[in-house]
């Protein structure tokens, strides 16, 4: 079988987290600038090696170049929703397979906490074209539906926020550390039926940033490179939300995909990253990556099979978003590049070559980062 032609033609070579948490004093703007800077400190390079920047959740990419002193020769925004986290880190690859740039920076800044953006509804709420008032709402009657086709409740939801506050208690930087049972979860204040308090993310000010570049100029970078090994994505709009399919079509196909062209099988990756807005769509990406049968994932997370230490698949092993912050996707991607640089201390995977981060959205990614 030919070999995917964009396998391994990218990789990342600096990550900038900032803290998390509220900086009213900052903005979007500032909050990314911090993590450019960490990002190119953590390569070894200077704005000037830098030719290409995406900026997501950054009002306006002329702006904060003017603020940087950047002149890129490839540049564009990303929109606002967290499924382009995937995408920002796919279109950066192929600007640098393709010559496009050399050096691509991945810029993120969200001031969502101090600007008071109210993700459960309300005024200035975010909520979807049908009329439904937040994300909370449609996740919620995604998994009521999956309950009732699958005949499980709401005790798999527990097991997934419990393994990762168990993760976050060994991140320094995640916001939410102090552990929890399944019997907080279980009694904690219910905000959408079936789901509570603890099924959803974490909404903060932070910023992340990473330089991808191409494996030849990487060789001279300060930290071993990190290879974006395979990708896939499909976009679904041909349904209103909530999907009672949970994306299952579309995630099905992009692993297919995303396993042939890292020339990666699922039982060799060490680790995942899951998109996790709210707790239930990491049961619908195991379901839909083919990890269990359809219904499945509810019996396939218990007994810690997403914990680090217990199980065979350590999943956000930063928090995620339900413990860590919620930086739409782009933390667990920077999460997955230090996990594979051996960087993340108490709760570093051990020997971690391959790790998967999946969005399932109506635009669903899938992503396959490898070490050498």
């Amino acid at each position: 079988m030919k070999k995917w032609d964009m396998r391994d033609k990218a990789c990342i070579v600096g990550v900038g987290v900032t803290p998390t948490g509220s900086f009213p004093q900052s903005d979007s703007y500032g909050l990314g600038a911090d993590a450019l800077a960490m990002a190119l400190d953590d390569a070894g390079l200077g704005k000037d090696d830098i030719d290409g920047l995406l900026v997501g959740r950054i009002p306006s990419y002329e702006r904060f170049g003017l603020m940087t002193g950047m002149n890129p020769s490839f540049c564009m925004p990303i929109d606002i929703a967290g499924r382009f986290s995937g995408v920002a880190v796919m279109l950066a690859a192929q600007a640098v397979a393709t010559g496009a740039a050399k050096a691509v920076a991945l810029v993120y800044g969200n001031n969502g906490r101090s600007n008071r953006m109210y993700y459960g509804g309300g005024e200035g709420g975010l909520g979807n074209p049908w009329g439904m008032t937040s994300p909370g709402a449609t996740h919620a009657m995604m998994y009521r539906a999956y309950m009732h086709q699958y005949g499980v409740g709401t005790d798999a939801l527990g097991h997934v926020a419990t393994a990762f506050r168990h993760h976050a208690s060994l991140n320094p930087g995640a916001l939410m550390r102090k552990p929890i049972t399944l019997e907080d979860h279980a009694n904690a204040r219910p905000i959408c039926e079936p789901l509570r308090l603890l099924d959803y993310c974490q909404i903060n000010d932070g910023g992340i940033a990473m330089i991808i570049t191409s494996p030849e100029r990487a060789k001279d970078m300060k930290k071993p490179p990190v290879y974006i090994s395979g990708y896939a994505r499909r976009d679904s709009f041909d349904d209103a939300l909530p999907r009672l399919d949970y994306w299952y079509p579309a995630l099905s196909q992009i692993a297919g995909e995303v396993y042939e062209r890292a020339g990666i099988g699922r039982d060799e990756l060490d680790g995942l990253m899951i998109y996790d807005n709210f707790s239930p769509t990491v049961l619908f990406t195991l379901d839909g990556l083919g990890f269990c049968e359809p219904g499945g994932a509810a019996e396939f997370v218990k007994d810690g099979t997403l914990q680090l230490g217990r199980g065979r698949w350590p999943t956000n092993t930063n928090g995620g978003h339900l413990s860590d912050s919620y930086m739409q996707g782009w933390g667990l991607i920077a999460e997955a590049a230090l996990q594979l640089r051996g960087d993340c201390g108490e709760r570093q995977i051990p020997d971690a070559k391959a790790i998967q981060y999946t969005c399932a959205a109506p635009i669903a990614t899938s992503i396959i980062f490898r070490k050498d």
